[in-house]
């Protein structure tokens, strides 16, 4: 099955949100080491991240010698996409990596994508006209109730409130981008590269001023590393991720994008206590299983109400 507007089968949407997840998962560890190797803020971080990235994505176009894309867009939508993808993407990336610094990878990263999926269904039930139901009621009260749990039986060694409400914010610009993006990609759709690398543009203006007060260039004695850990965040994570994610949010159903990029925090997880030497708690782990199993019993209903209504397959 493929998206008219994009026709780009779903089943390769899934692979590449598959591959943008597993992406995704290494960005918070490269910017823990970058941390660690420098006074970098968070959103210079998040500037370099996106102005690299642009930079990366414009030079792939020119390389690219494609077909033009088979739906133009009107001038005045691409813009409002471009502010409006841009927004999202500049909160969702900044407040994560602000989140990782205030309370570390492994509880940032859950939280984010933990989260995120909850305000998905919220935000399709009255954006879509997609219904809720009980199992995104019973979604909601679980995702809540592990947030309490991580945040409170961590007795605020591990996890602290203001990471977490950091964390939350990601999660609101993250879901807005994929609701947004999903609804774009139904009612008519465009080259995905395209509306990534005007998104990165609007979001790296949005954060410039900012960067420039928190300072561009930072202080390190290892500035070897931090470049190569920049450069790292602005090609696999950013550039490479972006588009792949974009593209297949487009054709692939809200909540199956949802737990595909569940992916994020269990990589995520893994290289915050292989790699950086963070320790999870029991408190930690209760309210992580609590929450992303919440989130994968919603989009398990929704997928087979999905399924029975639109004849579609279970992940599409």
């Amino acid at each position: 099955m493929s998206n008219p507007s994009f026709g780009l089968p779903v089943g390769r949407g899934l692979l590449y949100l598959t591959v943008a997840g597993a992406a995704w998962g290494t960005a918070g560890a490269a910017a823990s080491l970058v941390y660690r190797a420098s006074d970098v803020g968070a959103v210079t971080l998040s500037f370099w991240r996106c102005a690299a990235g642009l930079v990366l994505l414009l030079a792939g176009r020119l390389l690219r010698r494609g077909p033009r894309p088979a739906v133009v867009e009107p001038l005045g939508r691409k813009v409002v996409k471009a502010v409006a993808t841009g927004l999202g993407l500049a909160v969702f990336q900044t407040a994560y990596f602000a989140a990782v610094a205030a309370t570390g990878l492994a509880v940032a990263t859950v939280v984010t994508l933990g989260a995120g999926p909850v305000l998905i269904a919220l935000g399709a039930r009255f954006a879509l006209g997609e219904r809720l139901g009980r199992a995104g009621a019973a979604a909601v009260a679980g995702a809540l109730a592990g947030l309490a749990v991580l945040t409170l039986g961590s007795g605020g060694a591990t996890v602290r409130p203001s990471g977490v409400l950091l964390a939350l914010a990601s999660a609101a610009g993250y879901s807005a981008m994929t609701l947004l993006t999903r609804w774009w990609g139904r009612h008519g759709g465009a080259d995905s590269s395209g509306t990534t690398v005007w998104a990165f543009a609007v979001t790296s203006l949005c954060l410039l001023p900012f960067a420039l007060a928190d300072g561009l260039v930072p202080h390190t004695a290892h500035p070897a590393r931090v470049l190569w850990l920049l450069v790292y965040i602005a090609a696999i994570p950013t550039a490479l991720a972006y588009v792949l994610y974009f593209a297949g949010a487009a054709v692939v159903r809200s909540a199956t994008v949802s737990v595909i990029m569940l992916l994020e925090p269990v990589s995520a997880a893994v290289l915050a206590v292989t790699l950086l030497g963070e320790h999870l708690t029991a408190a930690t782990v209760a309210g992580t299983l609590l929450m992303l199993g919440s989130v994968g019993g919603l989009a398990a209903a929704e997928a087979r109400d999905a399924r029975r209504t639109e004849g579609e397959p279970a992940l599409a």
